[in-house]
């Protein structure tokens, strides 16, 4: 995996020791990322599915991580969004940090209930985002590694917004304090039309746990795939 940037254009690695997993220590102090779906030429001109890209930015526009899908062209090609998803995160050295994995799912599947689960170092499960069964709302279940559900996740009745911003909200253990959304950015009628090249402001409190930022992130991946990925 091929990051294509400088060192300057990376964000300064933290200097104070922290004791979470290696490489997490990016979102000790962040409580807001930028989440960047990356196009090549091929997929934006031909329309074939290659692997997602995602540039994982701070505010400031300096990257964090740099996540590839790692996936068979056939499952892209046939099975669309219902593929398995196997992201990898990786920091400015190429070094994996974080690992996001959901098995094959099946929206024609009257139970059809996902999860993602979030492994950092790539091996070490750090959490899981459960996906609820909901007839109207989307919602998701945050998990931290013992399985105990730390935050969650309700989206809006109707996904796809016109010339708007559509929020997934994240909301406390409580589930009634809101703390941090995922927000679908509108990108203009021309990328929206002809592309999937999606762009996703994440939020949540700075002092949260490194791991549940993580899950966090894992959930706008999750969130992609379900509801603006190509399907087949």
């Amino acid at each position: 995996m091929t990051t294509h940037l400088t060192p300057r254009e990376w964000m300064t690695k933290p200097m104070e020791p922290v004791s979470c997993p290696r490489g997490l220590e990016f979102l000790l102090n962040l409580d807001h990322l930028l989440v960047h779906q990356q196009k090549e030429p091929l997929e934006v001109w031909t329309g074939f599915e290659t692997n997602n890209k995602y540039a994982v930015c701070n505010r400031n526009g300096e990257r964090v991580y740099f996540a590839e899908e790692n996936s068979d062209g056939c499952d892209r090609c046939c099975y669309g969004s219902e593929r398995p998803i196997n992201i990898t995160a990786v920091d400015m050295y190429g070094n994996p940090v974080i690992h996001f994995y959901r098995e094959m799912t099946c929206s024609s599947c009257f139970f059809n209930v996902q999860v993602m689960n979030v492994y950092s170092p790539p091996g070490c499960l750090i959490g899981s985002v459960e996906q609820d069964f909901t007839f109207l709302y989307p919602k998701y279940n945050l998990k931290n590694a013992a399985g105990d559900s730390m935050l969650l996740i309700r989206g809006p009745l109707v996904t796809t917004g016109f010339f708007s911003n559509v929020d997934f909200q994240v909301f406390g253990s409580d589930g009634q304090t809101e703390i941090g959304k995922i927000s679908k950015q509108w990108g203009g009628l021309l990328r929206e039309m002809f592309t999937d090249a999606d762009i996703f402001g994440v939020s949540f409190p700075g002092d949260l746990d490194v791991s549940m930022k993580a899950v966090v992130l894992a959930a706008c991946f999750l969130i992609d795939f379900t509801y603006y990925e190509r399907s087949t």
